[in-house]
């Protein structure tokens, strides 16, 4: 029975990366709540599928698209809802159709965004904000997942985490001085903080403004990492919703 040992020790390598993750908060419930999505969906918490939140687990935008992919989704078609959108008010409204196979009506689910229920760190993204809630939602319509996404829930109160500094890791001296590469840094935090490397990297260009992060100077990147390092420790949720915002739905298409 060779694949009953390999997805049972695909279950035992999630408990034990989110007991690592999540220290003291891994319960017996949500141990058996993470072995049913592993088991069903074959979700990742080593992936950035899944994070836990205020003792629930909830699904990220990148692991719903991997999922997509996963299952032979055959496109996602996204419009805006016009009588529900208000630009003006930073108010917007979409619609989202999953076809997950050939010849699939589709599975439909709308997303909204506006001032008030975006975290405070992506004011002035709504639209895409709402563009990938509704794609969200009719994903996991398409797929049969039952829990929230991350992007759905709007903003958190802030948790008592432990606060993150790159300083406490091991030095890297790599620069002539002692000091860790800002490339090293910008390494570490994304590792330790299990961000998507690829919506870092945009994150960063749009912060220092440049067209791609090659561009940008020393003094640019080193901003860039002291920001970063500070929303992963005071508001990991709304950075988190930053960078699904970067993601586009078009990927899960096959």
């Amino acid at each position: 029975m060779p694949t009953k040992i390999t997805k049972q020790s695909t279950i035992r390598k999630n408990l034990v990366r989110a007991k690592q993750l999540w220290p003291g908060q891994i319960d017996k419930l949500q141990s058996e709540h993470l072995r049913a999505l592993v088991d069903r969906y074959l979700l990742s918490v080593e992936s950035g599928d899944l994070q836990l939140l205020n003792g629930n687990w909830y699904v990220n935008h990148s692991g719903l698209l991997r999922l997509a992919h996963r299952r032979g989704c055959v496109g996602i078609r996204v419009e805006p809802v016009p009588e529900f959108c208000d630009p003006t008010a930073k108010r917007f409204a979409f619609k989202a159709t999953v076809y997950n196979r050939k010849n699939s009506q589709g599975f439909v689910g709308y997303g909204d965004a506006d001032p008030s229920n975006v975290s405070t760190l992506i004011r002035g993204a709504e639209m895409r904000v709402a563009e990938t809630r509704a794609v969200n939602r009719a994903l996991r319509k398409a797929y049969g997942i039952g829990i929230c996404s991350v992007d759905e829930i709007g903003s958190l109160p802030a948790r008592s985490e432990p606060e993150w500094n790159v300083r406490k890791l091991p030095p890297q001296p790599a620069n002539g001085n002692g000091e860790p590469k800002l490339r090293d840094q910008l390494c570490l935090l994304i590792r330790q903080h299990r961000l998507d490397a690829a919506l870092v990297k945009q994150y960063a260009a749009e912060f220092c403004g440049t067209k791609n992060l090659r561009q940008a100077n020393r003094e640019q990147i080193q901003s860039f990492i002291a920001h970063l390092a500070e929303l992963a420790a005071k508001d990991r949720e709304g950075l988190l919703s930053k960078l699904n915002s970067y993601a586009s739905p078009g990927t899960a298409s096959a």
